[in-house]
């Protein structure tokens, strides 16, 4: 494992920063890790990279802005959009040496991934959605507890943690205390709570630019978690037929993540898809 390392962007006339972490031999096939909504590159464990890295890939994950030690902007204020994301995870490939890369997005990252594969295809080799959707089948619902007090860390800890519940779908892969303990890391590591919990979800989304799903012109890999209550299996489903020759993994009893259970399954099918 590398130590994180501080990218400069310059974004609409200013100067952000992305704060990103390389994993195993920059001599192996490079795999971009992209999270969604509100998740820093913690929510991508290290643990996770070390075993993807073991396999023989050079794993690289960040923190998209308003997560974790990149760039923040005041809560509810965001002052770019899903096309700066997308141009974010390039300059991020740029500052690794990488031409072209394994991308896996994650969640709302799915977009991202998307947007990758069919603006930028020669940066991308492979790309993997995970519980993520077209956009296309109606979400389903998970019991979310109300919005917290940002300016109380334990009550946004308590939040964090219930939410992450609610997205678990009552999976027994859900580990309370684990999550816990995640959840007091990334909100020590971050900016403010506030700002990370809302403005992803106030951004134009204007990226893909040159194409949709069944554009995609490079390997794809769906994966679709069992008892997901957002993105449910519907949504994995429609992934598969609109990406041209996409396969289709479904995590067994999971919900929308991927727990330490399941990586025995996850790791061996992402190593496969991507060699």
């Amino acid at each position: 494992m590398n130590p994180e390392i501080l990218i400069p962007v310059r974004s609409h006339g200013r100067q952000v920063e992305l704060c990103a972490q390389a994993f195993g031999d920059p001599a192996d096939p490079a795999i971009l890790l992209i999270h969604g909504a509100s998740a820093s590159m913690l929510w991508w464990e290290e643990e996770l990279c070390d075993q993807l890295a073991a396999g023989g890939r050079y794993v690289i994950r960040f923190d998209n802005r308003d997560t974790g030690r990149s760039t923040y902007c005041p809560a509810g204020r965001p002052d770019y959009a899903h096309s700066d994301l997308v141009a974010d995870a390039v300059a991020v490939l740029d500052a690794f040496g990488i031409g072209r890369a394994h991308v896996v997005g994650r969640s709302m990252a799915g977009g991202t991934a998307l947007a990758l594969a069919v603006d930028h295809p020669d940066r991308v080799a492979t790309v993997t959605f995970v519980t993520t959707t077209t956009g296309e089948v109606p979400m389903g619902h998970a019991a979310f507890p109300p919005e917290p007090d940002y300016s109380d860390e334990e009550k946004v800890v308590d939040y964090l943690v219930s939410a992450m519940a609610a997205y678990s779908g009552g999976s027994p892969h859900f580990d309370p205390e684990v999550t816990r303990e995640l959840v007091v890391r990334d909100l020590a590591r971050g900016g403010p709570a506030a700002a990370t919990l809302t403005n992803h979800y106030l951004i134009d989304f204007d990226a893909p630019r040159n194409g949709g799903f069944g554009d995609i012109a490079v390997p794809a890999l769906v994966v679709q978690g069992e008892v997901d209550p957002v993105f449910t299996p519907p949504h994995g489903d429609a992934l598969v037929e609109a990406i041209p020759d996409a396969r289709l993994l479904v995590l067994p009893a999971t919900g929308h993540d991927v727990p330490p259970p399941t990586w025995p399954l996850f790791v061996p099918a992402l190593l496969e898809h991507t060699s």
